[in-house]
């Protein structure tokens, strides 16, 4: 089964399966991956990322449960709308860094936190930049790392100003580079990809260049121009739907040069 499969669930490793809502548009790609994860033979499972306020969705997540727990990747609507129907269908606690998607008794997570749960050994990797509550999920021993919008399995992620900030993002990246080779990404949003340090290396380069670019505008612009003027000289070649997110990566990209 290749994706996107709407309302099916694709078993992606021995120990992950996907469940992708059907939210798709310019942000969410294909639609936001709601991920399923439990060890062979293991009843219950630990979801993360429930995704949008979608009953279908919700209730054919659930109804691959019992759910265990529930983690949240950051706190961006199209990951967290759903998250208090599912508490509700579920009653599994529901954990995330920032207080307002808790939920059952669901606490913080951190940096190198460990949870056991279906089986596995899930290591929490606090990476902000896209914003900053994001995180990422290691499985331990399964080679493979769920990435929420930190990286996506097509294209690259805007870094959402103010919120998100370029300073941080740019060592989330780097930090990733530290994974075996060959580490799996379950991403948030498009298929999985097969190696997370090759992407996180594209994605360090494409930073650079769009960096060198931001620097070269206001060069031609002046140091004050505002960011709708460097998006409109530099991503002159990219369709114009485009330009809001773009926007966003600007103003992330002149905070961090202006810092």
């Amino acid at each position: 089964m290749t994706h996107p499969a709407y309302g099916t669930l694709r078993q992606v490793t021995a120990n992950a399966a996907v469940l992708l809502a059907d939210n798709p548009n310019m942000m969410t790609l294909d639609g936001t991956n709601t991920w399923l994860l439990r060890a062979p033979g293991q009843p219950e499972c630990v979801v993360v990322d429930p995704g949008p306020a979608d009953e279908e969705h919700l209730a054919r997540v659930a109804a691959h449960g019992p759910v265990a727990a529930v983690l949240i990747t950051h706190h961006h609507g199209d990951h967290t709308d759903g998250a208090a129907r599912l508490a509700e269908l579920t009653g599994a606690p529901t954990h995330a860094i920032e207080p307002a998607h808790r939920y059952n008794g669901g606490g913080d997570l951190h940096d190198g936190q460990v949870i056991e749960a279906a089986g596995l050994r899930l290591r929490i990797w606090v990476t902000p930049g896209h914003t900053a509550d994001s995180l990422c999920v290691q499985i331990e021993g399964d080679g493979s790392l769920l990435t929420g919008d930190t990286i996506l399995g097509r294209g690259t992620t805007i870094v959402a100003h103010p919120d998100g900030r370029l300073g941080p993002y740019l060592t989330t990246l780097r930090r990733l580079l530290e994974l075996p080779p060959g580490t799996t990404v379950l991403p948030g949003h498009g298929p999985e990809l097969p190696d997370v340090a090759a992407v996180a290396t594209a994605y360090l380069t494409h930073r650079e260049q769009r960096l060198e670019q931001v620097r070269q505008a206001l060069a031609t612009l002046g140091q004050d121009a505002t960011a709708r003027a460097v998006v409109e000289l530099v991503y002159a070649d990219v369709d114009q739907s485009l330009w809001p997110a773009a926007e966003w990566s600007v103003q992330a990209q002149l905070a961090y040069l202006r810092s």
